[in-house]
């Protein structure tokens, strides 16, 4: 089966769910899609989680509480939320192969390192075989790519990062991680009345924004 994996590297969620990503790949054929989150937030007319205060905070003990359930190693980078522009688009300058993406997660959520400008990831750029990672995360090609991924994962309709989306049915969030492994047992799970009722229920109130 053809899949889809949505993710940004501002997102503790994404890096905590790429190991089981990673594994995946043994059932489904898993293209691996960088978008800009905040574009998707500004899209739907939402705050991040790290933008609300009280949500802020629950938000990151619940990322360390999840990390050290899965026995991951995860250090915060120094400021968050930053802006992940510059990995995004280091990445899809590296072809936007598993091997970058793990770099520059690692680099970020396991090293705990900064990766907000060129310099930042200078180092790693040139692991990844880009010497000159100014002009790289620069080009006009790397920037409308990941322009294009962003409007096609919004047109997809995927409102949050990760999404692992598998033709229509799609998965968000780290949480959902169990969700996905008994939904690739047993992928008739939402074929029963139940699911179709609740997915046809309607509205009762609207909140107006």
């Amino acid at each position: 089966m053809n899949a889809h994996w949505y993710f940004d590297f501002v997102s503790p969620f994404s890096y905590l769910q790429l190991a089981k990503v990673l594994r995946w790949r043994d059932r489904l054929d898993i293209t691996p899609v960088p978008i800009a989150f905040g574009a998707v937030l500004k899209h739907h007319g939402q705050l991040g989680p790290a933008e609300i205060p009280g949500k802020r905070e629950f938000t990151y003990r619940f990322v360390q509480w999840q990390a050290q359930q899965a026995g991951a190693t995860l250090r915060f980078p120094p400021q968050h939320p930053f802006n992940p522009l510059a990995a995004l688009r280091l990445c899809i300058a590296a072809e936007t192969t598993w091997s970058a993406i793990e770099a520059i997660f690692d680099h970020l959520w396991c090293e705990g390192k900064p990766g907000v400008t060129a310099n930042d990831l200078a180092d790693l750029g040139a692991a990844l075989g880009i010497g000159d990672v100014e002009s790289a995360i620069n080009a006009a090609e790397v920037k409308n790519a990941l322009r294009t991924n962003t409007d096609g994962a919004i047109a997809a309709c995927v409102f949050g990062v990760p999404t692992l989306k598998v033709g229509d049915e799609m998965f968000w969030g780290n949480d959902a991680t169990p969700m996905i492994e008994d939904w690739l047992v047993n992928p008739q799970r939402f074929d029963s009345e139940v699911y179709r009722r609740i997915a046809d229920l309607p509205f009762g109130i609207e909140r107006r924004r």
